[in-house]
């Protein structure tokens, strides 16, 4: 009788031990999948990459994939056609989408950084740099309407120069082909994102003049946003997007450069070591990067200046901040 009971125990143990592991993974929710589309691949996003890379996503249950469109333009329309989730993209995607007849909104939700992140590159060096210098010069721009070139017409203007009679801006170029269009000579100028600047200079086919972001000032450059319907139907989602990218604000800010580099090396896997290097030092000594997801009202409305002032945004036209962002999930970023 005692053996019997022994056995029984024995079993039941045995049984409750199966049983553990098996409650667990029924208590575990499933992993969301996200469709996530950036702009374009740049030192400019480091804090998103360190997000992916050091699974900060993972540990908040989200299953993220990611694409890079090669424009604005283009991210907007794999938004529009639900071909994305999640896109980062300028913040001024939003506000012609907010302006257009499009029933689908696509509202900003997270900050990622500060200001412009292009560098103004020239083929001379120069002891002490000034922008009367460009007067009557080609500088190889961007697209029209986008944010690299809306920015650089504004440091042209603070420092007295009108980007439509005192240059010559060259905007006709697709993003895949500048560094070629450069490195075959032609412009005198031009604008280059990390780490396309710092490789140019590395290799002395270019030479550092000046940071637009620094230039310009603050202002909420490229950002997170969704549709407004994704964003009504996935806000636990959203909140923990929100604080992934925190997390990875946070690392980024105080990793060593080296550590950072090799961290998200794998997004770049054509680009030596020292070139990102080079790129993220000067990124984060500029304070490029954003050390927290929060959009301020100030940043959006100097944002929205700059597009009244480039000819792109009717004055009667500005989107009021509370419909362009929408601050829940940055206000409750841990």
């Amino acid at each position: 009788m005692l053996d019997r009971r022994q056995t029984l125990k024995a079993g039941l143990a045995t049984l409750a031990c199966a049983a553990g592991p098996i409650a667990a993974r029924a208590q575990q929710k499933p992993r969301v999948k996200i469709r996530y589309n950036e702009v374009v691949r740049s030192m400019l996003y480091a804090p998103a990459y360190v997000a992916i890379a050091k699974g900060y996503f993972d540990e908040l249950g989200l299953d993220v994939t990611l694409a890079t469109a090669q424009g604005g333009d283009k991210s907007v329309a794999v938004m529009l056609s639900n071909q994305a989730d999640i896109a980062l993209i300028g913040p001024e995607s939003a506000i012609y989408v907010q302006n257009s007849d499009s029933p689908v909104k696509i509202p900003i939700f997270c900050g990622l950084t500060s200001t412009d992140g292009f560098m103004l590159v020239g083929r001379e060096k120069v002891d002490k740099f000034d922008w009367k210098m460009l007067k009557g010069k080609e500088i190889l721009g961007f697209r029209p309407g986008s944010t690299p070139l809306l920015f650089l017409e504004a440091a042209l203007r603070q420092n007295g120069l009108d980007p439509q009679a005192d240059v010559k801006l060259m905007n006709n170029v697709g993003i895949p082909a500048r560094v070629g269009s450069w490195l075959a000579g032609q412009n005198q100028f031009a604008i280059f994102i990390e780490p396309d600047a710092s490789q140019l200079e590395l290799d002395g086919k270019a030479q550092f003049w000046a940071s637009i972001g620094e230039t310009v000032g603050l202002a909420d450059y490229t950002t997170f946003m969704a549709t407004d319907k994704y964003i009504r139907e996935n806000k636990e989602t959203l909140q923990n997007w929100t604080n992934a990218i925190a997390k990875g604000m946070a690392w980024t800010a105080q990793a060593p450069i080296q550590e950072l580099v090799s961290t998200i090396a794998q997004f770049f896997p054509a680009v030596k070591p020292e070139v990102l290097a080079h790129a993220a030092e000067r990124y984060r000594r500029l304070k490029i990067w954003k050390t927290s997801p929060v959009i301020e009202p100030a940043a959006m409305e100097k944002f929205q200046n700059i597009l009244v002032q480039g000819g792109v945004l009717e004055p009667s036209k500005r989107v009021k901040f509370s419909d362009l962002v929408v601050t829940e999930f940055f206000t409750k970023a841990k």
